[in-house]
């Protein structure tokens, strides 16, 4: 068997979901999207609703657009799915200018990103044994 198709048989479980110019900074984004690597879906919903965090609802509707390709397109069962990935990346940055003192002006940067999610279904857990 080559290389290639190892690769991609490793890649066949995998569900991507991409939600570009997302009105946030990347500084802001990874410390949530690390969070919630490699938990459950609905487990990764449930923190995301509960945070405080304005960008939060961004990244639960990509998790929400991804949890509907995985059922959809690949028939896959949404209570095994987990987050196997989750990165940001820099998209374009709006630029405006405020009026200062004695004529000057500062300016104000508006980051945008882009925010990819992938999902995989969980593989069964084996259980060591039985309680009585």
């Amino acid at each position: 068997m080559s290389k290639k198709n190892k690769i991609n048989k490793s890649r066949d479980k995998r569900v991507k979901s991409i939600n570009n110019n997302v009105r946030s900074s990347v500084r802001k984004l990874n410390p949530i999207l690390k969070g919630i690597v490699g938990k459950k879906v609905d487990v990764a919903i449930r923190d995301l609703q509960f945070s405080e965090k304005r960008v939060t609802k961004d990244i639960r509707k990509t998790i929400s657009s991804a949890v509907a390709n995985a059922e959809n397109n690949f028939q896959y069962d949404i209570d095994k799915l987990i987050v196997k990935e989750a990165y940001c990346g820099k998209k374009i940055t709006m630029k405006r200018f405020r009026p200062r003192a004695k004529g000057r002006a500062a300016p104000i940067l508006k980051p945008y990103s882009s925010v990819t999610i992938i999902l995989t279904e969980a593989k069964k857990m084996e259980s060591h044994g039985s309680k009585s």
